[in-house]
This record gives C-alpha cells, sequence and structure tokens, in this order.
C-alpha cells in the first residue's frame, strides 16, 4: 500500500527530473515538516496518512495566510507564489466540502445534539464535537464553527 508520504517523496523526484522549480521546493518544505513531526517526541514515528494530511493542510494554510500578507503589502509576485505552493499542496488534500454539504454535516450534528438535550448557544462545543471528525480537514474550523452558529440560532 503506498503512503501519502512515499507520494510526496514520488513525486518529488519527478518534479526534480522534470525541473519544477516550483513544486520540488514546496514538496520538499512540507516532506522538511513531516520529518520535523516525526522526530518530535521522545521518541520517532512513522506518521500515518492522517496526520500526513494535517501537516499538509498546515502548510497550505500557512502559504494563503502569506500570500495575503504579501499581497496587502503590495508585493504580487511574492503572494503569486505562495497562492501557487498553496495549489500544488491542495492536489494532496481531499476536496474541500461545498457550503451545501457542509450544511447538511452540520445540521445532522445539530440534530443529534438536540437528542440529547443540548440546545442553543451552549451546544456550541457539542455539535463541534460531533462534527469535526467528519469534516476532517474538508473544511477550515472557522468556516465550520460559523456554520454551526447559524444553525443553533435557526
Amino acid at each position: 500500500m503506498t503512503t501519502l508520504k512515499s507520494t510526496l517523496h514520488d513525486d518529488l523526484t519527478t518534479a526534480i527530473k522534470a525541473r519544477d522549480e516550483l513544486r520540488s521546493a514546496t514538496l520538499r518544505l512540507t516532506l522538511a515538516a513531516i520529518k520535523t513531526e516525526e522526530v518530535a517526541g521522545k521518541e520517532a514515528r512513522e506518521l500515518s496518512d492522517g496526520e500526513v494530511e494535517k501537516i499538509i493542510a498546515r502548510e497550505a494554510k500557512k502559504r494563503r495566510e502569506a500570500a495575503d500578507a504579501f499581497e496587502q503589502a503590495g508585493r504580487n509576485a511574492q503572494a503569486a507564489r505562495e497562492r501557487a505552493e498553496g495549489e500544488v499542496l491542495a492536489e494532496y488534500l481531499p476536496q474541500p466540502l461545498t457550503d451545501e454539504e457542509l450544511e447538511t454535516l452540520v445540521a445532522a450534528a445539530v440534530a443529534e445534539a438536540r437528542s440529547v438535550g443540548d440546545e442553543g448557544p451552549k451546544a456550541m462545543g457539542a455539535v463541534m464535537k460531533i462534527v469535526n471528525p467528519r469534516v476532517a480537514g474538508r473544511a477550515e474550523g472557522g468556516r465550520v464553527a460559523a456554520m454551526v452558529k447559524k444553525l443553533l440560532a435557526g
């Protein structure tokens, strides 16, 4: 079985051979972040695909934030580079949920929370606990929280 990490390594080799500087630099940085995570803690360990996915998502988020910062500073070339790196990373992540898909998942979680007596704004934590594993990496936390608030209020 091919792991996500080995796929990244294979794609890095391909990018280097193709002299694709953007892709190879992005994959190198991501693999370095994965390696750092593997050796963090008391003993080195192999990360699961889910853990690797979280690191890729974190790296993609860093690229988005950096692109926004560069754009605000009027440094459009750097902003474009960060966005391009983010697009490379997005290829390794699950497809993000559409607003409709997210609303369906959150609505089900709200109904589940209500069935055990959690209602109104106080139910926020309970609903987030139910919905977070279901969205896992396919929607940003802020977007999920906003949808939960909207459906709890409505």
